[in-house]
């Protein structure tokens, strides 16, 4: 046997050590009957993967094999998850307090971990790099754990003017279309060649022939889906950054606490009551107040409107670049969209300044 098998059969037990839950559900058995098991195991994971376990490996890349396996369901090779009580992490240019903030890691997002120095980390989160307060990051097998439970099933559109049914079939009503990239979080695979998913807090379906079905994580928010630019007033400043303190905060129908749970219309009903706007608690009479205005003319601190079968069930906070924050679904939350993510059916100006 060459060497690279011998010390390649200790790397392959570390790599299916790091691949639980596929092979070992370690929540349930001992550290010994987790070693049996992954001995078990080998064999059937070999199997499974061809000639990737070949005589010409050496050591050290049986090593990088099993390395690269901690947190490949969610494309990390060293997974973190932010663990805070509230909020968001702040993410700095430099590994200092006074740093520049480069982005914020919401609770619960994930980030590749590229290096830990003096409690700091350097991190890489969707498109921000930078370094966070180590301490608020969950590592090696407690982030895999948490990703398993934090990872949603998502339907990712694959073609332009994606149509979402109202029932699983072609001769449904067509409720709204999404563009090529919208996300859709999955509620039900059916194996009749639909998905049920949440169109925010609606269960609608899509054909699985247009859409890639996968699993994610959360990442980090851009300074730039952050701030503003010139010319926008302070108080629509104000509001949309109060607004986003709440990112991640639950859903709950009927709901107006922005901590314990809103839906979309509680949710910018609470927002706009801190700025001495008086609203009703449904997104129909809420399109009924202000001045109806275009596309165009949106500014941060606007409302959008969207509708199913023409008439309106859900209302999103416009915070410029072209983002809208909303309670979209009992899923995801309060979150952050693109906001045309679904069409928008009527656009509404309350700030009136």
């Amino acid at each position: 046997m060459k060497k690279g098998i011998k010390y390649g059969a200790c790397a392959l037990s570390a790599a299916l050590v790091l691949l639980e839950p596929f092979y070992v559900n370690a929540t349930e058995v001992s550290n010994g009957d987790t070693t049996r098991q992954v001995e078990e195991s080998t064999e059937l994971l070999t199997a499974g993967i061809g000639d990737l376990f070949t005589d010409v490996l050496t050591e050290n890349e049986y090593v990088e094999i099993a390395k690269r396996a901690e947190g490949a369901l969610w494309g990390y090779t060293k997974l973190g998850i932010c663990n805070v009580e509230e909020n968001n992490l702040n993410v700095r240019q430099e590994p200092d307090e006074s740093g520049k903030l480069v982005g914020k890691l919401p609770k619960n997002a994930a980030c590749e971990i590229i290096s830990s120095e003096n409690g700091w980390a350097q991190i890489k989160s969707g498109k921000v790099e930078g370094y966070v307060k180590e301490e608020y990051l969950l590592t090696g097998y407690d982030a895999k754990k948490k990703g398993e439970e934090l990872a949603s099933a998502m339907a990712v559109a694959t073609t332009d003017a994606l149509n979402i049914r109202e029932e699983p079939n072609t001769d449904a009503e067509v409720v709204t279309q999404v563009a090529t990239g919208e996300t859709l979080d999955i509620v039900e695979i059916r194996k009749d060649g639909w998905i049920k998913v949440y169109l925010d807090d609606e269960e609608v379906y899509v054909s699985s022939d247009y859409v890639e079905v996968k699993s994610d994580l959360a990442t980090a928010i851009t300074m730039t889906e952050l701030l503003y630019g010139q010319g926008v007033s302070d108080v629509r400043v104000d509001l949309c950054q109060y607004a986003k303190q709440f990112l991640g905060n639950p859903y709950v129908w009927g709901g107006t606490s922005l901590t314990s749970g809103a839906d979309c219309s509680g949710f910018v009903l609470s927002v706009f009551a801190k700025y001495g706007v008086s609203l009703p608690h449904s997104s129909r009479s809420q399109a009924n107040m202000g001045t109806s205005i275009s596309a165009s003319e949106l500014q941060p601190g606007d409302l959008v409107f969207y509708a199913k079968g023409g008439t309106i069930n859900h209302v999103a906070i416009y915070i410029g670049g072209g983002q809208v924050i909303h309670a979209s679904s009992p899923k995801t939350g309060i979150k952050i969209s693109a906001y045309n993510y679904r069409t928008p059916h009527k656009m509404v100006r309350i700030l009136q300044d």
